[in-house]
């Protein structure tokens, strides 16, 4: 493997995908949160820096163009799995259609691309899958933020009745503990994770059509 700065960027995204896992086995929430969606903004902002390196710097190298998608799409499948165990019962069915879809389609065009061979090298990503990775990426850190606002709400909500926290979200009472503020953080960020995962998932069942009516002519020869 030729080690350049774009590759380098590449592998640390890699290894950093289980590391989302690990963030949640060795921490309590809400760092285990903090520390997820720090470790996986910084990977999202590399997927960008590592692919506009190696074409500004020539370097782009066979072996960087094979780790990349499969740096993006471990991060994307650990950080869903993580984001479903640890969801509400209230969230989790709509959570798992939308992750469920992404899991399908990233599982049947990797077996597919393997299938193909070195022919897979010549179908050419499209701009519509770019979007598609840039808003599961968007999704998937929206939706972490959602955990930390929903941790501070409870916490700020400790030792309260609920007439006491429906008044505070009301507006009826003082809000020195900013209850309201991660009540509403934690519903925006939910509401809004939810959609864009969503929009994600629409766009990886249009990508991976895509890619299988591209394949199919190399389908039939074989």
């Amino acid at each position: 493997m030729k080690w350049n700065l774009p590759n380098l960027l590449t592998v640390l995204r890699l290894l950093a995908a289980p590391g989302l896992a690990v963030m949640f086995l060795y921490f309590t929430r809400p760092y285990a949160d903090w520390f997820a969606l720090i470790l996986f903004l910084s990977a999202a902002i590399t997927d960008w820096f590592d692919g506009y390196l190696a074409r500004a710097w020539k370097q782009e190298t066979k072996i960087g163009a094979m780790l990349d998608p499969i740096a993006d799409k471990a991060m994307v499948v650990i950080a869903l799995m993580i984001l479903v165990g640890y969801s509400t019962e209230h969230w989790t069915p709509w959570l798992v259609l939308p992750a469920t879809v992404i899991l399908f389609r990233e599982v049947f065009v990797s077996g597919l691309r393997e299938y193909l061979g070195d022919v897979a090298g010549t179908l050419k990503v499209t701009k519509l899958a770019k979007w598609k990775t840039t808003a599961q990426m968007v999704a998937i850190a929206v939706l972490f933020s959602q955990g930390i606002f929903e941790h501070y709400a409870v916490m700020a909500s400790f030792g309260m009745d609920a007439e006491l926290v429906e008044q505070i979200i009301a507006g009826q009472v003082d809000d020195v503990n900013h209850l309201r503020l991660n009540v509403d953080g934690m519903y925006w960020a939910g509401q809004v994770g939810l959609w864009l995962l969503w929009i994600a998932a629409t766009l990886t069942l249009i990508t991976g059509y895509d890619y299988l009516r591209k394949a199919m002519p190399h389908l039939k020869e074989s």
